[in-house]
């Protein structure tokens, strides 16, 4: 009894164990191996060889179909998130054309604003009328200069505007000068009143006295306020600049031998000149001027019948800067309108018969020291040892060109000079002449005027 209580004791420990360990089995056993072997089992269940079923379902092919499943997946993400960004694509694009339309709009709107503002000032739609105001246009005036001056000046409202006209329109130049101009005008009738210099108020006469030289006109019209400088004055006067505009000009022939191209051509008169002018117009001025007294009819005093200067000269026996030169020389020595026609006939009888007469040079003291009037107006740095080239004391005949601006009787007089034998003149200290057609007479006028 006691032995099979024993045996059966320990077949039930025996069974015990064996369950335990089954236990612990199924505990250690992985998931995908429980699968394999479920499957293994269905296999057995449908007569397969294990071996076959077994490598249908390698880990090769686990992994091959874990990484389709993950593909897949992934491929699924990316659509949902091309959706989604197609979807917040199209809310942007949304968004944007409405901010678009709604800036298209702001712009228009402030643009069509500008346009009525900007129109009605160009016509001058809203600006009072029958006021005239002063303005001042600087020196070498930029485009804002002028539009700013306009606006202070209240002439126009808008400077954006009327600069964005005058460059359109090719009107942006404009001259330094003061106006009185009415503020109902529109921008095309205010640009063309501003680029009339004759609408200009702040002008400035100058006469012109006869006999003065190129420089000494410099100098006067600088005193004037008419020039800044004299400089560029002087250099147009040497210059090629109004050849094409004059043939009086243009027919000089010895421009390199004279020290100013336009001494001579400068007419003597009272000019009513703009303030800092440009020296082109002044010059023009002048020129225009010469050529109104020397090409037409002009009354002269002492003449009983207008004269026509141009066909005179053409009648005689020398050329218009012959006559022009002689008149120079004339103006220069002569104490009065009658002693100019004396004179003249003092220098053509040196110049038509000095050589018979030995007195071939003219001798003439106006000439010794031009383009200065005289020894002590020569730069001191040059006066010991200047000599002009115009020295009549050095050469025989007329010098290159004129020594200064002569008049209209001075002109007449070289053209009419009175018929003597004189070859010798002085003057004594209030201006009475003397002349002589001998060196002794000449030599006892100079004792009597000491």
């Amino acid at each position: 009894m006691d032995n099979m209580e024993n045996n059966s004791r320990g077949e039930k420990s025996l069974n015990e164990l064996r369950r335990e360990k089954v236990r612990n089995f199924h505990m250690n056993i992985d998931r995908d191996d429980l699968a394999v072997g479920d499957r293994y089992r269905e296999l057995e269940n449908l007569d397969v060889e294990p071996s076959e079923s077994l490598s249908s379902y390698s880990d090769d092919d686990v992994r091959e179909q874990m990484r389709r499943d993950s593909k897949y997946q992934l491929k699924e993400q990316k659509k949902e998130q091309k959706k989604e960004q197609k979807y917040i694509d199209s809310q942007n694009t949304r968004r944007f054309r409405i901010i678009w339309w709604v800036s298209v709009f702001l712009v228009g709107a402030a643009l069509a604003i500008f346009l009525m503002f900007g129109v009605s000032d160009m016509l001058a739609m809203n600006r009072p009328e029958n006021n005239t105001v002063a303005i001042s246009i600087p020196e070498n005036p930029t485009l804002d200069d002028v539009s700013t001056e306009l606006k202070s000046k209240g002439v126009i409202g808008e400077t954006v505007f009327f600069n964005l006209y005058a460059t359109v329109t090719k009107n942006k130049d404009f001259t330094q000068g003061e106006y009185n101009i009415a503020t109902n005008m529109d921008y095309e009738a205010i640009i063309n009143y501003l680029q009339s210099m004759s609408n200009r108020t702040d002008t400035v006469k100058v006469t012109i006295p006869e006999g003065l030289s190129v420089v000494e006109i410099a100098d006067l019209l600088v005193k004037k306020g008419i020039l800044s400088d004299t400089e560029h004055f002087l250099e147009l006067c040497n210059s090629d600049y109004f050849d094409e505009d004059y043939d009086f000009i243009s027919a000089i022939k010895n421009p390199q031998k004279r020290y100013y191209k336009l001494e001579g051509y400068l007419f003597p008169d009272t000019y009513e000149c703009y303030k800092n002018e440009r020296a082109e117009l002044t010059i023009t001025r002048m020129l225009n001027d010469y050529e109104t007294r020397i090409y037409n009819d002009q009354n002269v005093s002492g003449y009983s019948k207008a004269v026509n200067v141009r066909e005179l000269v053409k009648k005689s026996d020398y050329s218009l800067n012959q006559i022009l030169t002689i008149a120079s020389i004339i103006q220069a020595e002569a104490a009065n309108d009658d002693d100019m026609y004396y004179i003249s006939s003092i220098i053509r009888n040196r110049l038509e018969k000095g050589v018979d007469l030995g007195v071939a040079k003219l001798g003439l003291d106006s000439t010794k020291y031009y383009p200065y009037r005289s020894k002590k107006t020569v730069p001191e740095d040059i006066r010991k040892t200047f000599k002009s080239t115009y020295n009549t004391y050095d050469f025989n005949g007329l010098p290159p060109g004129p020594i200064c601006n002569p008049g209209m009787q001075a002109i007449l007089a070289a053209i009419y000079p009175n018929s003597t034998d004189y070859v010798y003149f002085c003057h004594s200290s209030d201006g009475t002449p003397y002349y002589a057609s001998t060196l002794w007479e000449h030599n006892y006028h100079l004792s009597l005027i000491g």
